[in-house]
């Protein structure tokens, strides 16, 4: 069969419906100034999907520096990659000033997260070495695990029980191949919002040799006392052995840095090929991460915002009767039961009616019969904005319950 032929025929599970979908329920445009209220379709409308925490994306001297730096730089500067021709010193500064706030030794900056984490877990380990990971971990992770040529074991979400028992054929198989043993969980899970039992990972150490890479994407500049993340929240800084933080959630950016030792961070310079083989992070967005981090670190009142319009929203919304899960972050999952011509129905609804925008999670990304409408908090929202979207969900989700959005097929909305 020809290969072009093949592809057409098998979209997938979620292209199957991009004839119509696409642009409204997948791919639509955002328009306007970042914030809690933006255009799409001509409209403006009351926006949940942005990972915008602290609301620094239109910060004043967030959009300064931005705009400053790339008229003094440009966008090209610096060339090549970071090895060959792309170092400056303020890339070096800002992995210090990651690696200080972090409490870590070193810090390497990559272009991006999800590559990132995918060539992180490859340079960190061979055929010989043993993967232990977290069963919702992200698709960064996962993919990273499907790269490894050596064995991979995955223990089921936050069973710490069943962590140890993968531990323990982890051991037993090292002691044949003498390899190491990496487990990945994440800091924050971005989809239900619960953290990962770092505290209680971390514990195992005094009794199986591993060390502990935690993706913490949404963690960082949330979670913590000072922002540090979800290590820091739970009190286990120093064992969490290797920490990923991204910019594209908290710091309104793109980007990523991992923070650990300085042997492993040097290791890691000179072994991941997504950085290695690819042009260095444009000075603009060096100096504009730079910037970010100052405020997160001098600004607490941006973090206090954040989770005062969390609190207000999660407490609403379980006060309301509705399931939100075990989030224990500014990640707010709405769980709900119907088809996905109902979900998509249902989002049409609040839309085109009610002007309120947020993320639709459906099959195959959850199980058949369960929606997820994920709500992303953010220090822009207001309480009245959390007030009036938890009255509107009651009401349309009554429409659900009584089956008002029953449909065959999904509506066409290009």
């Amino acid at each position: 069969m020809d290969l072009f032929e093949k592809l057409s025929q098998k979209p997938g599970p979620l292209g199957q419906y991009a004839k119509v979908a696409h642009g409204y329920f997948t791919f639509p445009k955002l328009e306007g100034e970042i914030g809690s209220k933006m255009v799409f379709r001509g409209k403006t409308r009351l926006i949940w999907s942005l990972n915008n925490y602290l609301g620094l994306a239109n910060h004043p001297e967030v959009r300064k520096a931005d705009a400053d730096s790339a008229t003094k730089y440009g966008l090209a500067l610096p060339m090549g990659a970071r090895m060959m021709s792309g170092n400056s010193d303020l890339h070096e500064q800002l992995e210090k000033e990651l690696s200080d706030f972090m409490h870590k030794e070193d810090t390497i900056l990559l272009n991006y997260g999800y590559q990132g984490m995918i060539s992180a877990i490859d340079a960190l380990i061979d055929r010989h070495d043993v993967i232990v990971y977290d069963s919702e971990s992200h698709a960064c992770i996962v993919d990273g695990v499907r790269l490894h040529m050596g064995k991979r074991f995955v223990y089921p979400h936050n069973d710490i029980h069943n962590l140890e028992k993968q531990l323990e054929r982890a051991v037993n198989l090292t002691n044949e191949t003498g390899g190491a043993i990496l487990v990945i969980t994440e800091g924050v899970f971005g989809m239900s919002g619960d953290m990962g039992r770092l505290k209680d990972i971390v514990e195992l150490k005094k009794k199986y040799p591993f060390r502990l890479f935690v993706d913490d994407a949404h963690g960082f500049g949330t979670m913590g006392k000072t922002g540090a993340g979800t290590p820091e929240q739970q009190g286990c800084i120093d064992g969490v052995d290797i920490y990923f933080g991204t910019f594209a959630k908290a710091m309104a950016s793109i980007g990523a840095f991992i923070s650990s030792k300085e042997a492993i961070i040097m290791h890691l310079r000179y072994s991941m090929r997504s950085q290695i083989y690819a042009k260095s992070v444009p000075m603009p967005l060096v100096v504009g991460a730079l910037k970010r981090l100052e405020l997160l670190r001098t600004k607490p009142e941006l973090k206090d915002k954040l989770w005062t319009i969390v609190d207000a929203l999660q407490t609403g919304l379980k006060d309301a009767g509705f399931d939100i899960g075990n989030t224990q972050s500014p990640v707010t999952p709405v769980y709900m039961k119907g088809s996905v011509p109902e979900a998509t129905s249902m989002i049409l609804e609040l839309r085109e009616k009610y002007d309120i925008f947020c993320s639709i999670v459906v099959y195959p990304v959850v199980p058949k019969g369960t929606i997820i409408l994920r709500l992303i908090p953010t220090a822009s929202h207001s309480l009245e904005e959390v007030n009036y979207t938890i009255e509107t969900f009651k009401t349309v989700h009554q429409k659900l319950v009584e089956g008002k959005f029953q449909a065959d097929e999904v509506p066409n909305m290009r």
